[in-house]
């Protein structure tokens, strides 16, 4: 894909960042905010000349992979150079010293670059600056809010991107507008925008939430246009479009151990007979097994579960996050996912898929994570009216079940695009498992095929 590739409402957010010194783009997930950036960027660098050095601030695992996959993904803008400056102190500190056109931050360190590297700020070797979720410094109380607003000044350009500026209500735009115009249109003080928008609930001593007075949103969405820029999904998009995205989690230090622990499989299943022949049984165990690696955990003999690593979790909540509120259903392979993901998501009204009041539920917006596998909520279930982003946690071979799962959501009554989530760890089992879901073919013989290949490989060596 190239430039050229890009939707029209997408060459205008591109023209809207040029344009615009100070711009926030509030753009719902699955329209492109990313591209549409970097698009700005590659042309402010190399065509416009106005920009060397671009700092970006993103959520860890953003900042780690998507803004560096996208630039793999579209041809114009493979010429980007980047520079993560993540890690320890001293990985930090090296990737700061890099020539790159981009700098990729994670919020989190925001603070430390601001006080240890203030000669950067000072210097204007960062020119322009990309607050990606904006929305996450919707708080002026925190640290990285405050060392934000101390390096704001130095930058020409800023952009702000979110797909809910708003989660909680127009409170929480001051914070945010703040880091990008300074307060010119909102005003320098939260205390003022509050006094002059909204009235304050509570009782006489402790205030526990704020209403807009009347006319005030009119009145902030006017003083705000002309740098900020709204798009809805079912406004731009043909309904109801299907968005896939594969997200790659990658297993660095413990790809050696997985390999280490396909070869083990392998070998185990032939240890007794060295028969090379193998049964659809033994191959389905076996990928069983490798499949259960990826998602972080694996079952012994005596089905007692055993933690590898918890980067599917991780991932699983950057998408939670950037959803802000709104419902996610999640197939999930292994019994052992429905309490890993409970777990972690405690704060959240999680629910399996069980009886006919979960589903009931689920529609009536009583559920913020659903948790199904595959097999039981794949045919005949009406899940339109409760979400429309789903993520396949773990993936399944049978591409009768993956395509009637993928229905639930993205079928006749359902009003928004849905987006559809693949975690999957490239240099694994998984590969195979995409391929054959993509590809359409018989999902038997691709497990048979993929687990073939690897007896060969390791009974041959």
């Amino acid at each position: 894909m190239n430039e050229s590739n890009l939707h029209p409402y997408q060459r205008a957010a591109v023209g809207h960042i040029i344009n615009h010194p100070e711009a926030g783009l509030f753009l719902e997930m699955g329209l492109g905010k990313t591209v549409s950036t970097l698009t700005a960027i590659n042309l402010l660098i190399n065509c416009y000349c106005e920009v060397r050095h671009v700092l970006i601030v993103a959520p860890l695992r953003v900042a780690m992979s998507t803004w560096s996959d996208e630039c793999q993904q579209w041809e114009h803008l493979k010429g980007l150079t980047i520079s993560k400056v993540l890690g320890t102190v001293k990985q930090r500190e090296a990737a700061l010293k890099q020539e790159a056109d981009l700098y990729i931050i994670n919020r989190e360190n925001i603070p430390w670059l601001a006080s240890k590297y203030q000669h950067l700020f000072a210097n204007k070797f960062f020119d322009m600056l990309v607050i990606d979720e904006l929305s996450s410094f919707k708080s002026s109380k925190t640290a990285r809010w405050r060392a934000m607003r101390l390096v704001r000044p130095y930058f020409d350009r800023v952009v702000g991107l979110t797909g809910t500026p708003s989660p909680n209500g127009y409170i929480d735009l001051w914070a945010e507008l703040y880091l990008l115009d300074q307060g010119e249109r909102l005003g320098k003080f939260i205390t003022h925008y509050r006094n002059d928008y909204f009235k304050g609930i509570g009782n006489g001593q402790v205030t526990y939430k704020y209403l807009a007075k009347n006319g005030a949103e009119d009145t902030i969405s006017r003083k705000i246009e002309d740098i900020c820029i709204s798009m809805k999904s079912d406004d731009y998009l043909q309904l109801p479009e299907r968005i896939d995205i594969t997200k790659r989690i990658e297993l660095g230090e413990l790809q050696g151990e997985y390999q280490d622990f396909e070869k083990k499989s392998v070998l185990n299943m032939f240890e007794d007979s060295g028969d090379k022949s193998i049964s659809a049984a033994s191959a389905a165990a076996l990928g069983i097994k490798l499949a259960q690696f990826c998602d972080g955990n694996i079952y012994d003999e005596d089905r007692q579960v055993h933690f590898i690593h918890a980067k599917k979790l991780d991932a699983l909540e950057d998408i939670i996050e950037a959803a802000n509120g709104q419902p996610v259903l999640v197939f999930y392979a292994f019994k052992f996912d429905i309490g890993i993901i409970a777990n972690r998501f405690k704060g959240y009204r999680v629910r399996q898929l069980q009886g006919e009041q979960d589903l009931i539920d689920w529609n009536d917006g009583k559920i913020d994570i659903a948790l199904a596998h595959p097999a039981s909520a794949g045919h005949g279930l009406n899940l339109q009216r409760g979400g429309h982003i789903t993520v396949w946690y773990g993936l399944t071979w049978s591409l009768e079940l993956y395509q009637q799962a993928n229905a639930r959501l993205h079928r006749q009554g359902q009003k928004r695009p849905v987006t559809i989530y693949h975690l999957t760890c490239p240099g694994t089992i998984e590969d195979d498992m995409m391929k054959a879901l993509t590809k359409k073919g018989d999902s038997q013989n691709a497990l048979m095929d993929a687990v073939k290949y690897r007896i060969n490989k390791y009974l041959n060596t």
